[in-house]
Formats: C-alpha cells, sequence, structure tokens
C-alpha cells in the first residue's frame, strides 16, 4: 500500500481547523481552487440550440466565466462557437452465458471550433470523447434506464469542461493546437456496478 492511497484516508481524519489552516497555506503559495474559467473575448454566440442540454450548459457556463456575454444574434458576437458534431453511441460490451447483455459501453462525441466575425479560426476543429460502463440486467430494465440517463448527463457535463478549458486556454494571439481526428480527447472509463458505486 502506497502513502497516495492512504492520503484520502487520513485526511477524512484530520480536524476541520487543521484543514482550512491547510487550505489556507496553498492559498498563500498561490494556490487556488478551481472557478469560472477566464475568458480572452467578451462576446460569443453559441451556434447550439438553447433548448439543447449541451446549448444550455454550454451558455451557462460562458456566462458564468464573468468575462463574456452570451450574444444570440452571431454577427454581434466577437467569436462563434461552432458545435459540429454532438453524438451519442451505446455498443454491447458483454454477454452473459445465456446470450444477454452483461455491460454496455455509453460514449459522446463532440467536435467544435472557435471562429471570429471573419469566419476565421480561433481554435481549429477539435474532437472530444467520453466513455462510461455500466453493467444491465433485464429485471431492472427501469432502473437501467435511469442510470444511462445519468450516465449522459455526467458525460455532457465532463464535455462541456474540456471545452470551456480549450476557450480558456486561446488568449488572442495564435489558434491553439487540437487534437487530430484520428486522435480523440478521451476521458478513462468509469465502470459502474449494479449498486450505482464505482468499483
Amino acid at each position: 500500500m502506497t502513502i497516495t492511497s492512504l492520503l484520502p484516508r487520513f485526511v477524512r481524519r484530520l480536524p476541520i481547523a487543521a484543514l482550512a489552516l491547510g487550505l489556507a497555506a496553498l492559498a498563500g503559495c498561490g494556490f487556488h481552487l478551481r472557478g469560472p474559467q477566464a475568458l480572452a473575448f467578451s462576446t460569443a454566440h453559441v451556434a447550439v440550440s438553447q433548448y439543447a442540454e449541451l446549448g444550455m450548459a454550454l451558455r451557462r457556463e460562458i456566462e458564468l466565466s464573468g468575462t463574456t456575454r452570451i450574444m444570440e444574434d452571431p454577427n454581434a458576437a466577437e467569436v462563434r462557437l461552432q458545435i459540429l458534431a454532438n453524438e451519442r453511441t451505446r455498443e454491447i460490451l458483454s454477454l452473459t452465458s445465456a446470450g444477454k447483455v452483461r455491460e454496455y459501453e455509453l460514449e459522446q462525441h463532440v467536435r467544435f471550433r472557435l471562429v471570429d466575425r471573419e469566419n476565421k479560426e480561433l481554435i481549429p476543429a477539435t474532437n472530444l470523447a467520453v466513455r462510461r460502463e455500466y453493467t444491465f440486467s433485464d429485471e431492472q430494465i427501469l432502473g437501467k434506464e435511469q442510470e444511462e440517463a445519468l450516465l449522459y448527463h455526467d458525460m455532457e457535463a465532463d464535455l462541456v469542461r474540456q471545452i470551456m478549458w480549450r476557450l480558456g486556454t486561446w488568449k488572442g494571439e495564435v489558434p491553439v493546437d487540437a487534437p487530430t481526428p484520428e486522435e480523440p480527447v478521451l476521458e478513462p472509463a468509469a465502470a459502474i456496478t449494479d449498486n450505482g458505486k464505482v468499483p
């Protein structure tokens, strides 16, 4: 057993006052807890429906940056965030001895780019993808459908965070290097058991 594996248990046993002192010390060293992502542009247009879950989440995060306002008119925005693809897939991972589905793998893939008013690419077309696995049971169909919906919601939140990080890395100078279509950015899979816990 390593020191790293013991750390979470040790931290949980620390008194609240000690944790507060530790956080204060980290702040004094220049460490800050993650907050809203500051952006280098003052206005932005999000080219995806505001009624879609992805569109709503992106608009919310951009507004929370405190530096950028959302413009519904693309011609009035300094930059345009274009969602070129947003796809979800579900594949069978394994079967039981009776030939029934035991595990599914979910994947959501988003391709986006950032352009200016003249349609010049500021962030080239970028592929992002996240995957999750979960066990399936015919005897718990309703519960598994709800679990799948929650997993997709979590996956989309991960993708929004990745997009916001990319937007935050652009500082108005040169385009950000992006992964090629053959090499998407992947989140590690998180297997979910029947009781909803990660093993």
